[in-house]
């Protein structure tokens, strides 16, 4: 895939955010609405587009963990309030090549996380689990290597032990189910089809009523075989 090759030739290890979920939707896996921009004006025009309340992040290759650098703002409301992102983010992104991403701001209580990574041996291997801020410290994630079929993706979805989350619990749907076993069978399909891609990290997946939208991504490069 072109976004892969030039990233491969610029000599990077990663993608951004933005062409990681380029690439995710190229394989139907339904992912937040965004929009690069470069300048205050570029700002103001994407907001207005896109709609209040947005989030507005550094978005870089070189910057892989954005929460920590503080360098995300949520739940920005209006003009003022993004323009102020905006030169925070860009003052604190200290000379990174990149630009600011505005996406619309998913809401919904109950964060996935969907993966992959390449083993040596066996190849590529799917990852489910709970997301957010727990995903590193529960640790409560399925595994299956690629590809996978509808009833692989379900039986992950049954393994994790937060599984009930998918359910109808708190007022809240059930969690679509269908779209989820589609987005592990396709990442699984990315895998297979592009030698290049070491990881992939989709946290979280929020889900947004019933229907899960990745909110954040990041693909992981090696050189090719």
């Amino acid at each position: 895939m072109e976004i892969i090759e030039n990233a491969l030739k610029e000599g990077r290890t990663a993608l951004s955010e933005y062409e990681s979920k380029v690439l995710l939707a190229s394989y139907q896996i339904p992912v937040t609405r965004e929009m690069l921009v470069g300048t205050s004006d570029e700002l103001i025009s994407a907001t207005n587009e896109i709609g209040y309340p947005v989030v507005i992040k550094a978005c870089s290759p070189e910057i892989s963990h954005k929460t920590e650098k503080g360098l995300i703002r949520i739940d920005i409301r209006n003009d003022d309030e993004a323009l102020q992102a905006y030169d925070d983010i860009t003052a604190g992104m200290s000379g990174s090549k990149g630009d600011v991403l505005v996406q619309e701001m998913v809401k919904g209580k109950r964060e996935l996380v969907i993966g992959l990574i390449r083993d040596p041996q066996f190849g590529p291997c799917v990852m489910f689990g709970l997301g957010g801020i727990f995903t590193e410290i529960l640790k409560d994630v399925s595994f299956r290597l690629a590809p996978l079929e509808e009833r692989d993706a379900l039986e992950m979805m049954g393994e994790i032990k937060a599984h009930k989350i998918l359910d109808a619990v708190r007022g809240m749907e059930p969690a679509d189910r269908g779209t989820l076993a589609e987005m592990l069978i396709n990442v699984g399909k990315i895998g297979l089809e592009n030698d290049a891609i070491k990881e992939i990290d989709i946290n979280p997946v929020i889900i947004s009523g019933s229907r899960p939208i990745a909110a954040d991504a990041l693909v992981v490069l090696q050189s090719a075989t």
